[in-house]
Formats: C-alpha cells, structure tokens, sequence
C-alpha cells in the first residue's frame, strides 16, 4: 500500500510540473510574459471560442452572457441597488443606480457607460466592475444601457450617453449626489464613449465635470495600424478582426469614423476636457491609442493619471474571477479619483 501511495504521489507531483511547465511556456510571447492565470483564460478561449467575425449579433450577446459568471467574482456589496427607466433621445434608457452605503450627505456620482464594442454588453456584464467602484470611490454609480448596434447605429449610443449624464445632473439632488463632482467613466467602447461625452460637455456647455475615468479606452476607429493592434492581433481575447467587426456595425459610414463624436482622439482641441485617469493593458490592441490620448491631452494641458498594467490583455478589470490585478487596478483608479474629487 505503501509503494502504491508513493506512487500515486510521484505520478501527481510529476503532472504538476508538467503542468507548471506548460503554463509557463503559455506566458511567454514574443512581446514578453503575460500572467499565468491570464494565459490560461486565453488558452481555454481559444479551444471554447468561435473566431468567426460575422457571428450574428443577437448570438454574440447570449454567448458574452453565459461567460459573466465564469469570469467575474462574487458581487460586491453595496447598500442599495435600483433598476429604473429615464428619458432618452428616442426611448427609455435602462439605467443601474448603485448606493455604496446609506449615510445621508450628497455623494460624488460616477456615470458609467459598459464595454461591449457598441454592439454587446448590458447593465449586467459590468455589475461587479459598478460595485467596486462605488464602494471604493464612496461614489454614486449610473451605470447607463445605452443602445446596441446594429440595431442602433451612430449616433444612438452617443446620444443616449449624454442624455444620461444630463439626466444625473439635473436630478443629481434626487439621487443623493453633489452635482459639483460628476464624473464620467467607462471601458472599451465605454471608455470612447465616456471620452466623447467629456468633449461634448465641454463644447455644448453641459454639467461640469471632475474626471473621466477611461479603462483600455478605443478612441481612434478610424484606423487599425497602431502597433499594439498588429502585435496583439490575434490571440488575446480582443483581436483586430474582431474590433473591425465592432467598428462595421457601429459605424458603417468610414467618413464618419473621422468625426471626434467617434473618434475623440481626432477632436481638434483638447483643451478644457475634464482632468482623465487613463488604465491600459499591456497585451491589448488598444493599448496605443489610449496612451496616445492620454499623451495629448496631457500636452493640452489636461491632468491625467495614466497607468499600463504589465501582463494583462483587454478586459482585465470585469475578470476579477482570474485576475488579481483587476482589484489593483480598481484600488488604483479609486485613490486618483478621489484625489481629483477634493
């Protein structure tokens, strides 16, 4: 029994190494090394994904999701959660208010658009990435569902944006919150769209806002050549073919992929756009432009907090489920916050 237990245990031990062995060769690429447990979830999509970019759009939103439960952790708790309806430009837009607790005095409020490349994503898939903000900003969160393409192409989804942040301005007394720290924020195709808010803002002369907060941000969709999307192509989660798809349905017509409304890197003035906290990820094809952004509006005379997280791929922060990282980054983006909030 002895000699069979010995066994069993070299035969486990050996498999671990294997194991370890062959996680370890995962990480290393030829731009450097991603975490282990970022390179096993790029494993796992890459044998369960369907690479096909003319997949119908009602199936990619059902299959993202299935996914929310295997890749983000278990909710965070905050005092209050309310689902409601508010104005929109054509329809009601569902809206997600998160209370982080009940004290009386007005709150900061954070007016959050979900990634999804316009055309998936709901109040849902970004729950979690909601709670810990508010928690950990003490912040009043409106997470806005905005409208999808293709159903609703540009400029639906900008509109219903800005509606929303003129919404929380205007019944920010309602909900608690201090109409003199508003803040915009969101991820991907969020972070454009929190981006181009913070420019009509300024140009329409909208609420004032504290901050925009853009986490891996597409700014640019006029173009798909930046160097982190031809290193990052394929591979890692976000490919350029996928991103082209997005961009296709979002905004059919190439000459107004040139617009700031689309583009707000391409806006001919950055000057007097709300001070920005920028996240990015190393292994992601939108790394460059939202570091480009970033750099000009920081030449512009804009404040921003700018931050790359090593080893990480698009994404990073609604996985919390895999990747310590994303509560780094969370904690990360609460402290400049709430800096930016005195």
């Amino acid at each position: 029994m002895k000699k069979i237990i010995l066994a069993i245990s070299g035969v486990t031990l050996l498999l671990l190494a294997l194991g370890a062995w062959q996680i370890n060769r995962w990480t290393d690429t030829p731009h450097g090394r991603l975490t282990a447990p970022a390179a096993v979830l790029l494993k796992l999509v890459d044998l369960a994904a369907d690479q096909k970019t003319d997949l119908d759009p009602l199936a990619t939103r059902a299959a993202r999701r299935k996914s929310i439960s295997l890749v983000t952790g278990s909710p965070t708790p905050v005092f209050k959660v309310d689902d409601m309806r508010i104005p929109g430009p054509a329809q009601p837009i569902p809206v997600r208010i998160y209370q982080p607790t009940d004290m009386p005095a007005a709150k900061p409020v954070i007016v959050y658009f979900h990634g999804g490349g316009w055309v998936v994503g709901d109040l849902d898939s970004h729950d979690n990435l909601c709670r810990s903000l508010a928690v950990k900003t003490n912040a009043i969160v409106v997470a806005v569902d905005y409208r999808l393409a293709p159903e609703h192409r540009f400029p639906a989804a900008v509109d219903d944006a800005y509606a929303a942040v003129l919404w929380v301005a205007a019944n920010s007394r309602i909900l608690g919150a201090d109409p003199a720290k508003m803040v915009v924020a969101g991820d991907s195709a969020g972070g454009n769209l929190a981006a181009v808010v913070a420019q009509l803002s300024r140009d329409l002369g909208g609420p004032r806002l504290r901050a925009q907060v853009l986490l891996y941000p597409a700014v640019d969709l006029s173009r798909l050549d930046r160097q982190s999307t031809t290193d990052f192509a394929s591979g890692l989660f976000l490919t350029r073919e996928r991103m082209r798809w997005f961009i296709d349905l979002y905004v059919p017509d190439k000459a107004a992929r040139f617009s700031p409304k689309v583009s707000p890197l391409l806006a001919a003035s950055y000057q007097g756009v709300a001070p920005a906290i920028v996240v990015t990820a190393k292994f992601d094809p939108l790394r460059d432009e939202g570091e480009e952004y970033a750099d000009a509006l920081r030449n512009a005379g804009v404040p921003v907090h700018l931050r790359r997280f090593e080893g990480m791929i698009h994404g990073f922060m609604s996985m919390d489920r895999w990747f310590p990282e994303a509560g780094e980054a969370t904690n990360w983006v609460s402290e400049q916050l709430i800096d930016l909030l005195k």
